[in-house]
């Protein structure tokens, strides 16, 4: 038998952070534990909270993560129709959240079996309901669970029958009984909802809670801006890296700190050096290496690496991208890693997902696994390697998970490969309103097999819209010439254009005929 819980122990409700979200997954599978429904992924969970952090919630007791519940914002002509949970939520990211939306959609509410007896609901509840009237939306919509559905249709010839008799308080129902408890109207049923929930026969009960301060026409002014923990201008700097012969490795850092101290000197949030840069370090060697020796010299560099990019994005108050370097993993294999090192001191690691041929023939370098967002002082960002950015649905699941700049750092040898990933990522902007900067190599390395020569034109790449510069380039640099190029980039521009926009390409897609599925 479970330990009823202490009463006097405290109860904290507040937003959550990425950290929490492995805790959350445990959560909602003790939660819905025998109902064939399956539990979130990382990624829409960092969708969730990227997009719209002051609309989660999580409930602690004791350090204990008991409670948990998610929401976006969303128009009433949109949520007040009859809709799917895919459709609606973007397949569980929140994609179609809309910072101008006057209702919150409530996506999840769950609570932790044992602990129901602390009225953890009913608090989660109660924080939607303070964020509605303090940003004075009109109320908040969702389509409810009905747990008690499935076994109730023995007794009732169709569910609307059912939900009447919760209604007048004949039958009980434990999650509609408790949401008609908290005022919430039934406006419809909603067939299909969630096909997962068996329970509920995959209905959803269409719910409205009217907020009773809610204007007559929606206030201009909120109490706080959607994005104010966001910074609203991001200023980022690209380096065009010189590949040239180096005699030691304090030689390469200091190379790398030039850049860096430059770019933090113009008070640069972000500096960006290429994909392999660390191939430089080949240079020392008196001959050429063969394939295999060059990779296992390169992977000794890892950890020098690592150390001094983080400790320059400490020293210098910037976040660096740090290119990409071939680190051998402990299960032998090598993968093509970017080494994004905070100001703050932390150090993510985004592998290739995609080497190229070119990679697999000569270093037998293999893709990475994971995808995620890295969350950082400026907001959501991600990084895409190379040949990454020329597969949509990359950047796509990125977006889905709320990046609002994705960085490329590339390698190319000449013109035509070049213009792949140029083009590429200048789709990747337009399709996902957001920022792509790319930073590659020039220069040559004549003793480092697959080095041989480089082309690199890097910029800073934005959506094609009204905010934005005429042709979709906030700056460009000179083609195979080692210089830096930098860009004010304002995050209020991205969010006029994913709601207000020309075009909407976020907003606008199809739910209810597709939806990008990533395995975890």
């Amino acid at each position: 038998m479970t330990q009823a819980p202490d009463t006097a122990a405290q109860v904290v409700v507040h937003n959550p952070t990425p950290a929490d979200i492995p805790n959350i997954r445990k959560l909602f599978a003790r939660a819905y534990a025998g109902s064939g429904v399956s539990s979130y992924t990382a990624s829409m969970l960092r969708g969730q909270i990227n997009k719209f952090p002051e609309g989660q919630f999580i409930a602690e007791y004791e350090g204990d993560l008991i409670g948990f519940c998610s929401s976006f914002l969303i128009s009433g002509e949109i949520a007040l129709k009859p809709h799917t949970w895919n459709w609606i939520t973007g397949s569980g990211y929140a994609s179609r959240h809309d910072p101008n939306g006057d209702y919150l959609y409530g996506v999840e509410v769950c609570v932790d079996p044992d602990f129901r007896g602390l009225r953890i609901g009913q608090r989660l509840y109660d924080e939607r309901k303070k964020l509605v009237q303090a940003w004075a939306l009109r109320g908040i919509i969702y389509g409810g669970r009905l747990p008690t559905l499935a076994a109730a249709m023995e007794h009732f010839a169709k569910p609307e029958d059912y939900i009447e008799a919760i209604r007048q308080g004949r039958e009980k129902d434990p999650v509609l009984t408790f949401q008609l408890r908290n005022d919430f109207d039934v406006i419809g049923l909603l067939p299909d909802y969630w096909n997962e929930d068996r329970q509920s026969l995959g209905y959803g009960v269409h719910l409205l809670w009217r907020n009773p301060q809610a204007p007559d026409e929606k206030e201009e002014a909120r109490a706080k801006p959607f994005g104010g923990r966001l910074t609203d201008t991001v200023r980022v700097a690209t380096v065009q890296y010189q590949q040239r012969r180096v005699k030691s490795f304090e030689e390469f850092v200091e190379m790398l700190r030039y850049f860096v101290d430059v770019t933090a000197d113009y008070r640069s949030d972000f500096c960006v050096f290429p994909e392999l840069f660390s191939l430089q370090l080949l240079s020392m060697e008196d001959s050429e290496l063969s394939p295999s020796e060059a990779i296992e010299a390169l992977t000794r560099w890892t950890d020098p690496i690592k150390t001094a990019l983080r400790d320059m994005a400490v020293r210098y108050n910037i976040n660096i991208i740090g290119g990409s370097h071939p680190t051998k993993m402990p299960n032998g294999r090598v993968e093509n890693i970017c080494y994004v090192c905070l100001r703050g001191g932390e150090v993510h690691e985004q592998a290739k997902i995609h080497p190229t041929p070119n990679e697999v023939y000569w270093w037998n370098i293999e893709g990475g696994h994971e995808l995620s967002t890295i969350n950082t002082d400026c907001g959501p960002i991600g990084v895409l390697i190379c040949y990454d950015a020329e597969f949509p649905e990359l950047s796509r699941h990125l977006a889905d998970q709320g990046a609002n700049i994705i960085f490329v750092p590339f390698c190319t040898d000449e013109r035509q490969s070049y213009l792949r990933v140029r083009y590429c990522c200048q789709a990747r902007a337009v399709e996902n309103q957001c920022y792509v900067v790319m930073s590659g190599n020039c220069g040559n390395l004549p003793n480092v097999a697959n080095m041989d020569i480089q082309y690199a034109q890097s910029c800073i790449l934005t959506p094609c819209d009204f905010p934005f510069a005429r042709d979709g380039i906030a700056a460009d640099t000179t083609p195979n010439v080692e210089t830096v190029a930098f860009a004010d980039l304002r995050l209020a521009d991205l969010r006029e254009a994913r709601y207000s926009g020309t075009v909407q390409n976020l907003k606008d897609r199809r739910h209810d005929l597709y939806h990008l599925v990533w395995r975890e």
